[in-house]
């Protein structure tokens, strides 16, 4: 550090050490230097184009701040705590390359508008990052859904056997799950993608610069119409944290079905040794340490997201040294998603085989087609409140008996009422019983390979052909 921090002569002395390193942030805004150089570039060309320097002095400019970028990714440019944040470290970098020109490169901008621009330039690229992850994500789920259409896995609710269902029907709610994400985070990048740059410290600035060519330099679609607002403002990462703790949820939701569906008690998948681990003390086990990990993290960005919430909430206008915590929660929150989506996506691909002989066997073992007797009735005229008041005596009466509803004879139904007929034991099937759900968004195949379809021309990019919404 320097006897002197040179802020401007209105300070004598030095910070004191401890100080020196609770201020900086140099330890994890250095994150941010390919989209401060790219924004400094926009600043320089903005000055010259608006006749604030010469072209000669841009040139100068840009030409060390590419040069400072080439260093940077060598590794010939690592500052460190003595340059407080990124900011001071490409400005004090610069001026050394191109001399006293450098010193102009911050006229009419502050670290304000010049921090804020970084972190809106960052998080676009890494929502569009995470959208492609998305992607990669759901193709790992119509790939499963195309190889098993037909293949029938219990529904749940409460946890408890409800209804069969197709296992691409199973898979393809993930995959409508996701497109939600993938939507949300179109628009948050709408409204991440707003220049602030020029703002200044929070009242804009004296000097006759273009906002709008800066901003168009920097492909930003629009530009903050207030400088308080523009420089103070979180909201799109907080938006973007919200939606980043959507994208878990899905994930861990998926995770713990992955967990339960790999035990003995369930045993409808089995985890291929590419990811799963052994225990240290157990040789027989092979645990489901992706899932797990995602279920884990997902507080993770959970916290990330109250801390934004928490740092917002009693900010005065406009700028505040507060707003330096921001950027840990939001570099890990991005960090955390983009590996989760990735480790989940390589778990599907890679990770797991469906055993379909036990989930087979599954459908074929417990009362989930109770319903269907209870619609048999109703479509033979009996009020649907009676027929299933009568299927609750009869799966009462079968399991005191240790029987299951395809065990018994027709006399049995028939005894139970007068309706029904030879054609019961087809309509309790469980293939029949999935194919005949086929209402818009059932379980029926049909709608399955609808369903699959139109996934797959989003995947695509192509417009689904139907006057129905997605969802």
């Amino acid at each position: 550090m320097t006897a002197k921090k040179t802020w401007s002569d209105r300070f004598e002395g030095s910070l004191h050490p401890t100080i020196v390193e609770f201020n900086a942030s140099i330890g994890f805004d250095i994150e941010l230097i390919e989209y401060d150089l790219t924004g400094s570039i926009a600043h320089a060309k903005m000055l010259a184009y608006t006749g604030i320097i010469s072209p000669e002095e841009a040139d100068s400019l840009v030409s060390g701040l590419e040069q400072i970028r080439q260093e940077y990714r060598t590794g010939n440019f690592n500052p460190g705590i003595d340059q407080e944040d990124v900011h001071f470290a490409v400005e004090r970098r610069l001026t050394e390359i191109v001399g006293d020109v450098g010193k102009k490169l911050h006229t009419a901008r502050s670290r304000n508008d010049q921090v804020g621009t970084d972190i809106r330039l960052y998080l676009r690229q890494q929502i569009d990052d995470i959208r492609q992850e998305i992607r990669n994500f759901q193709q790992a789920l119509v790939n499963h859904a195309e190889n098993h259409l037909e293949t029938l896995i219990p529904g749940y609710t409460h946890l408890q056997r409800a209804q069969p269902i197709s296992l691409a029907h199973h898979l393809l709610a993930y995959f409508q799950m996701a497109e939600r994400d993938h939507q949300r985070l179109g628009e948050i990048r709408a409204r991440t993608n707003i220049s602030p740059l020029g703002c200044g410290a929070l009242a804009g600035t004296t000097f006759p610069i273009d906002r709008h060519y800066s901003a168009n330099l920097l492909d930003f679609e629009q530009v903050y119409n207030n400088s308080l607002d523009g420089v103070s403002d979180r909201d799109f990462a907080i938006e973007f944290m919200t939606a980043a703790s959507l994208i878990m949820v899905h994930l861990s939701r998926l995770s713990e079905e992955m967990i339960l569906w790999s035990s003995q008690e369930f045993s409808f998948i089995t985890l291929t040794d590419s990811c799963a681990t052994g225990s240290s003390i157990m040789p027989q086990k092979k645990n489901p340490d992706v899932p797990e990990l995602v279920r884990g993290k997902t507080g993770r960005v959970f916290g990330h997201l109250q801390a934004l919430l928490t740092l917002m909430k009693g900010l005065p206008l406009a700028y505040n040294k507060d707003l330096q915590e921001d950027k840990e929660a939001l570099f890990d929150g991005v960090k955390t998603v983009r590996i989760c989506l990735q480790a989940m996506t390589v778990l599907l691909a890679t990770g797991i085989q469906f055993k379909t002989d036990r989930l087979a066997n599954a459908v074929a073992e417990d009362f989930s087609n109770a319903t269907d007797v209870a619609d048999y009735l109703a479509s033979k005229g009996i009020p649907f409140r009676e027929a299933y008041n009568l299927v609750g005596k009869v799966v009462k009466s079968s399991l005191a008996a240790g029987k299951l509803l395809k065990d018994l004879t027709l006399t049995e139904w028939q005894e139970l009422h007068p309706a029904f007929d030879a054609d019961i034991y087809d309509a309790i099937a469980p293939r029949q019983v999935v194919a005949a759900r086929n209402s818009y968004g059932g379980t029926g195949f049909e709608q399955v390979r609808s369903a699959l379809i139109q996934a797959k021309a989003i995947l695509d990019h192509r417009k689904f052909a139907s006057e129905t919404p997605p969802f």
